[in-house]
């Protein structure tokens, strides 16, 4: 059973447990690292902060009972039309099973909610499997280079969605 559950800032561990399983077994595609969450960075007021940020919409897939997955929306800096999709993951246990759809459905439903015209993403170049669930949810290659990878070369590979026409 697939039960989807919004986050408020008191569940942070719930939060922090799923961030660092992502981080540990996809480190290809985030722009963070374990590292950087782990020792002097697991700090309880980080992980906190990172549930306030103001606007977002923090949200985890619970299957069978355990967290299985988690997708954050947020609002877009200078863009009060559109917002972003971050901290896209599914656990490889539940893969397959629409974990990702669902997630992916939530924050396209919060979005056209707070009146959102459009909904974008970045994703690694590598990641092919998330860039292809992406593509069948109607996202699209905008062609604007998103950030630096840290090989000094690549780039993120920015989608969006329109969602005035959905």
């Amino acid at each position: 059973m697939l039960e989807l559950r919004t986050l408020e800032t008191d569940d942070w561990s719930i939060w922090r447990e799923l961030r660092q399983a992502a981080l540990a077994e996809a480190p290809y595609a985030f722009g963070s690292t374990l590292a950087e969450w782990q020792g002097a960075g697991d700090r309880e007021d980080r992980w906190r902060a990172r549930l306030e940020i103001p606007g977002a919409h923090n949200v985890i897939a619970v299957v069978d009972g355990r967290p299985a997955g988690m997708v954050s929306g947020v609002p877009v800096e200078h863009g009060e039309d559109s917002v972003e999709l971050i901290s896209m993951w599914v656990s490889p246990v539940a893969r397959g099973r629409g974990v990702g759809d669902s997630l992916i459905r939530e924050v396209e439903r919060w979005a056209a909610e707070r009146g959102a015209k459009s909904l974008r993403l970045s994703v690694m170049p590598d990641n092919i499997r998330a860039a292809a669930l992406y593509k069948r949810h109607g996202f699209t290659d905008t062609g604007v280079p998103g950030d630096l990878l840290p090989d000094g070369t690549g780039r993120e590979q920015i989608m969006a969605k329109d969602l005035a026409n959905s």
